[in-house]
């Protein structure tokens, strides 16, 4: 990625701190010695199936073990944001345009990503765009507790809301307190439609998971073949593939001492999610290069602390909340392989949509899978509802 999209604009009220990826040689040392040591279990009837009914295959993480280690180094930043008075130091990769009228997009991921989903539609707009030419400032930061972000409080509670108070303070230093988009997936769709309840600095979202449960007063005619099919995968997936969620909301402590013990056992549990979440299985680089930054920054018992609010029986989902009804421009891109694509007149009763687009293909993770589909959405949404900031 070129420095020459590192030069912030002159309304920032703070400059960020240049950061390199530097793992010391000891720990990755110890990684490699881990890797090696560890063990693959036996073959049983369930993980010799290729077909992931009964979870990931012995096959697949045999091969993976073999292929594990290759990293991309990227241009980072820092930037120091207080929240309830603690300070977290919260990292970021950015393309910065040259461009007066340039769009401010954040760009949210959430779990088991990271910010490396959306390098696929940096290296686009890269490829695409001069510093000169760019129409947007992208923000993709990694969310508190992940990658190399600080992590959340040991003294107290932290939620959606903490979070998206960090972010819209991380855009406001950066200097665009005028006015801001937001686009986001998975736990970064729920942060986004929080941002947009409560911040007048968001002008408009767009979104691409939007789980949720039926909605009151949606007729059946209203609903496309397509999008029952859609309704039907997600009734699959609570019935079959939502048992993470709940081990993650309710015993949070147990599975991350677990999972930050043994890296093919982290390998194990996020491995399966990219190969179980995607219309087809994304390449054995991208997978392993998400699962290594996982474990070389101890992310995973510091990521999962948004599942006691999202997923813990008995409370109310961050999509149907009407506290959090998004009253700004609105858009939403639906993918058949997401794990619960609604329809349109679902999503049409939690904010103002505005846009709509309806895929053929791709999965969970969008901006990785489908960059380019994902990128035009973005854009033409933009250029529909987006009004020029005095």
């Amino acid at each position: 990625m070129s420095s020459s999209f590192a030069t912030l604009p002159n309304s920032r009220k703070s400059t960020p701190t240049p950061f390199t990826v530097a793992i010391p040689e000891e720990q990755l040392s110890d990684f490699r010695k881990l890797l090696e040591l560890s063990k693959i279990g036996p073959k049983t009837y369930e993980n010799e199936l290729t077909d992931g009914r009964f979870g990931i295959s012995r096959d697949w993480l045999v091969q993976a073990k073999e292929e594990w280690l290759k990293w991309d180094c990227f241009p980072n930043f820092t930037q120091p944001i207080k929240e309830n008075g603690d300070v977290f130091n919260i990292h970021f990769v950015a393309l910065f345009s040259q461009k007066s009228d340039a769009i401010p997009l954040l760009c949210l991921h959430g779990w088991p990503g990271n910010f490396l989903e959306f390098y696929s539609i940096l290296r686009i707009l890269t490829e695409r765009y001069t510093p000169e030419t760019l129409p947007y400032h992208i923000i993709v930061p990694s969310l508190p507790g992940y990658a190399f972000s600080s992590p959340p409080p040991l003294a107290r509670d932290f939620q959606l809301q903490n979070i998206a108070s960090i972010m819209n303070s991380l855009m406001i230093e950066l200097g665009f307190g005028s006015g801001y988009a937001v686009q986001g997936g998975d736990i970064g769709s729920k942060i986004s439609r929080v941002l947009a309840a409560t911040f007048d600095t968001v002008k408009a979202v767009h979104i691409n998971f939007c789980i949720m449960p039926e909605p009151e007063g949606v007729k059946d005619s209203d609903i496309s073949e397509i999008e029952k099919q859609g309704l039907e995968r997600s009734s699959t997936f609570k019935a079959f593939g939502s048992s993470y969620a709940l081990q993650h909301a309710t015993k949070p402590s147990t599975i991350g001492l677990v999972l930050a013990s043994n890296p093919i056992a982290l390998l194990a549990w996020i491995g399966e999610k990219f190969l179980a979440w995607t219309d087809e299985n994304p390449p054995m680089d991208e997978i392993l290069s998400s699962v290594t930054l996982y474990w070389l920054t101890e992310t995973f018992p510091r990521s999962i602390y948004p599942y006691r609010q999202l997923f813990t029986p008995g409370l109310i989902g961050a999509h149907e909340n009407p506290e959090w009804y998004i009253k700004k421009p609105f858009g939403y891109s639906f993918f058949p392989k997401e794990l619960a694509p609604i329809p349109q007149a679902w999503a049409k009763t939690t904010g103002t949509l505005e846009f709509y687009r309806q895929h053929e293909s791709g999965g969970h993770f969008a901006a990785m899978e489908k960059p380019e589909i994902l990128l035009a959405d973005v854009e033409e949404f933009l250029q529909q509802v987006w009004k020029p900031r005095i």
